[in-house]
């Protein structure tokens, strides 16, 4: 089993699509891994393209208690070996009651746990430096930052990774991804020649298509340069693991 964390200092660099996407790759992909999407942020984005968001529960927060097992509230997708663990509002309250609980490794245990069923578990962190983040951190295998090709979304990538290393000393290999590039903006173009070796997910209207009618279902689609950019980076993700 491995843990792969997407996370992000900042909101709208497309976070929770690249992380519902790369979920969708290793489950429906060549090696069709058991997956399991963890939706961590409190706005559930994530679930609900996945057709798991259930407005009228609020018990995603119990699992850090241990008042509720993970595994009641996995839901399965309409995507083969995909399943979800869904977010809801009562997570807005996570980062708190992390700092009560003083447990520095409870999610960390909690993948461990669930691992037993899962061969690969997706972490759609909430942005920011906070203590669900850094619950993730710990829990990760690899750590997936997405990144908009402008100043200061590069220079919020670097603010990560020297905040992470300085609170965790020794964390997770750390992956930046160029991710919704114009290639038509001079800026984005200056930034992937500046980082030749990131890879590059460009935007594309497919995308915007599908999570405009969710849930999500069916193969991966391979179309468009953007699906098969995330296609790619998962194979890279999955020889970085091997």
């Amino acid at each position: 089993m491995a843990t792969i964390a997407v996370y992000s200092l900042k909101g709208g660099v497309g976070k929770t699509t690249l992380s519902t996407s790369l979920a969708w790759c290793a489950a429906a992909g060549g090696s069709a891994r058991r997956t399991l999407l963890w939706d961590l942020d409190p706005q559930a984005a994530a679930s609900w393209l996945l057709g798991a968001a259930d407005p009228g529960r609020d018990d995603a927060q119990s699992i850090f208690t241990r008042a509720v097992e993970a595994d009641s509230l996995v839901r399965a997708t309409q995507i083969p070996n995909l399943s979800v663990l869904p977010a809801d509002r009562s997570l807005r309250a996570l980062d708190r009651l992390f700092h009560e609980l003083d447990k520095r490794k409870r999610l960390a245990k909690l993948t461990e746990r669930l691992g037993r069923s899962w061969d690969r578990i997706i972490l759609d962190c909430p942005p920011g430096l906070t203590d669900t983040a850094d619950q993730a951190v710990r829990a990760a295998t690899l750590i997936i930052v997405p990144v908009i090709p402008s100043p200061l979304a590069r220079r919020a990538f670097h603010d990560v990774a020297h905040h992470l290393r300085e609170a965790h000393g020794r964390v997770a290999p750390m992956l930046p991804v160029f991710n919704m590039v114009d290639r038509r903006r001079k800026l984005h173009l200056a930034a992937l020649a500046e980082h030749p070796d990131w890879p590059v997910v460009p935007s594309a209207s497919l995308f915007e298509t599908m999570t405009a009618n969710p849930p999500l279902s069916g193969p991966f689609p391979s179309e468009s340069a953007a699906a098969q950019a995330i296609a790619a980076l998962w194979r890279g993700i999955e020889r970085r693991l091997g």
